[in-house]
């Protein structure tokens, strides 16, 4: 949703490979300029001279569209690719260039450049933590499986309140076993932990939410339910907040909190170390 009064540049995500990378990086530099609104969009795999002319009349439209130069932000290496990526007159940001020369340098070494390099699996171990971590965090989504024995972390928190794209986040990046346990009503009933999250308090971390956000996102949902009235979720994230308070659990608000800072917080406020793949 366009929000008017903010002025409006349309970014590009171009990458070889999976685009995950330089969208992240992407998404971080974009934050730092609040006074404009970003219309985003990844264009993956970019590897050959068609797709990159597809690419940049595309990248050339929006600019057309929106009566302004687009932004590119992209991690190609093929410089034929490169190039016609720029004759879509866009600005051109090459996320490893400011690092490549010093890094050069200081190696003693010339970089050797090679399309979907930076995307490839380059431990394999590694690769099959973060793959059984991925089905942990499906298996032990909003309370399917409550047996969080190998878990490394437990989500607590209302519903929608951002436990699943944070377990998920978790998973992918760092191979961290996440589950979640969703709040309901019976447990909201008490200010004391549910009985089977006891057993896992090191483990858990919670989440709240403001009410009117939270209402917004179960609308979404399910429209006109008893749900999604802001009445339902202010009672429950007031339940949630002072049984938090009272059981003394780590919390964040995710309001206005991206998935990145909220893994972040977790992992740092748990102790909770994983090399990022």
């Amino acid at each position: 949703m366009i929000e008017a009064g903010l002025q409006t540049r349309p970014v590009f995500y171009v990458s070889d490979g999976t685009g995950i990378t330089v969208e992240t990086i992407g998404h971080s530099l974009l934050t730092q300029f609040p006074s404009y609104q970003f219309v985003t969009d990844r264009i993956s795999f970019v590897d050959d001279v068609d797709k990159a002319r597809d690419a940049a009349e595309r990248i050339r439209a929006a600019g057309e569209q929106h009566g302004t130069r687009p932004i590119v932000v992209h991690t190609i290496v093929n410089p034929e690719v490169g190039a016609l990526l720029a004759d879509s007159g866009a600005l051109m940001l090459d996320v490893f260039a400011p690092f490549i020369d010093p890094m050069e340098k200081e190696l003693g070494t010339q970089r050797q450049s090679r399309v979907g390099q930076a995307h490839g699996v380059a431990n394999f171990e590694t690769y099959h933590r973060r793959i059984n971590a991925m089905n942990f965090a499906l298996t032990h989504d909003d309370g399917i499986a409550v047996n969080y024995d190998e878990a490394d972390v437990v989500l607590v928190a209302v519903s929608r309140a951002g436990k699943t794209p944070t377990c998920v986040y978790l998973a992918l990046h760092f191979g961290i076993k996440a589950a979640n346990y969703p709040l309901t009503d019976q447990d909201l009933e008490t200010d004391r932990l549910p009985p089977r999250l006891r057993a896992y308090r090191r483990k858990l971390f919670a989440l709240t939410i403001d009410p009117e956000k939270l209402a917004q996102i179960r609308q979404e949902r399910r429209p006109n339910s008893r749900y999604a009235q802001l009445d339902t979720c202010r009672r429950e994230v007031a339940a949630a907040e002072a049984m938090f308070r009272v059981e003394r659990l780590p919390v964040l608000s995710t309001t206005h909190t991206s998935i990145e800072e909220i893994a972040s917080k977790v992992m740092a406020t748990l102790g909770l170390h994983r090399e990022m793949f």
